[in-house]
């Protein structure tokens, strides 16, 4: 899978990491410990989600090429034969 994510990106989500586990469990979680949860969502969940992102992009191009199609017959013009 092609996630990149910049110093500054996986430095906040393992901060957001350790602020979950503090205010849903009361627990003060290591930048250690909250890189491995980190890479456990990674590598196990986030194939899932990504999956779900690409199926919903598809819907979307699927939807405007519909309509594309839609306004492309809209100028046909008759062909009248005499």
């Amino acid at each position: 899978m092609f996630l990149r994510f910049t110093q500054e990106q996986q430095q906040r989500i393992i901060e957001d990491i350790q602020r979950f586990f503090y205010n849903q469990r009361d627990e003060d979680i290591s930048e250690f410990e909250a890189e491995r949860v980190f890479d456990f969502v990674k590598e196990s969940i986030a194939p899932y989600i990504y999956n779900v992102a690409i199926a919903d992009a598809k819907y979307a191009v699927d939807r405007q090429y519909a309509t594309i199609e839609e306004e492309l017959e809209a100028l046909e013009r008759p062909i009248v034969r005499k």
